[in-house]
């Protein structure tokens, strides 16, 4: 006999990476620059996973590292990111603004450029937490677009309310003429 009361809910979120504006080329998943007028970099890196949980507490992330080659050749940080992911089900556009650490002094700079060693972060853990991160030196640097579908279980019975689907506008697959939702 299946239990009415459930104990855990589920979160499942499919989409891809889908491009960036403004960076400079990555090797996250190799792609160039577009030769329209956009000078887009499209990736259309697939995302597909399932969190359980008993709460919200930890909300899942998606914590973006962007690298590509300088001048020398050394990978080197071209962009940070980091959104939550949706708790509302239905599809989901985020543009994350990206960002990179910037030496705090013009020596400091000099010898990371001469050297071939930029600031970056040693752990990406420091970009979902944030702790720490308010004395933290940053350029802007472009942003990545995110599209997401997600699908939730047993939220509402729990408690949670998820509000109604934010879509911005995002059409999704339509169903064949003569078929009803």
């Amino acid at each position: 006999m299946a239990a009415t009361n459930p104990s855990v809910f589920l979160l499942m979120v499919n989409g891809q990476v889908e491009s960036a504006k403004g960076l400079e080329e990555g090797i996250s998943q190799i792609t160039s620059k577009s030769q329209d007028v956009r000078r887009a970099l499209v990736w259309n890196f697939p995302i597909d996973v399932t969190f359980k949980s008993t709460n919200p507490y930890g909300w899942p992330q998606i914590v973006l590292s962007v690298y590509g080659p300088d001048m020398f050749g050394n990978d080197v940080v071209r962009g940070y990111g980091a959104v939550h992911v949706p708790f509302s089900p239905g599809r989901h556009k985020r543009t994350i603004p990206m960002f990179v650490p910037e030496s705090t002094s013009k020596l400091q700079k000099f010898t990371s450029w001469f050297m071939g060693r930029r600031p970056e972060y040693t752990d990406p853990k420091v970009l979902a937490q944030g702790e720490g991160r308010e004395v933290t030196r940053v350029r802007s640097q472009g942003f990545v677009t995110l599209l997401f579908n997600v699908v939730t279980k047993d939220m509402r019975k729990l408690g949670y309310d998820t509000g109604p689907a934010d879509t911005h506008g995002i059409p999704g697959p339509s169903l064949p003429q003569g078929i009803s939702g």
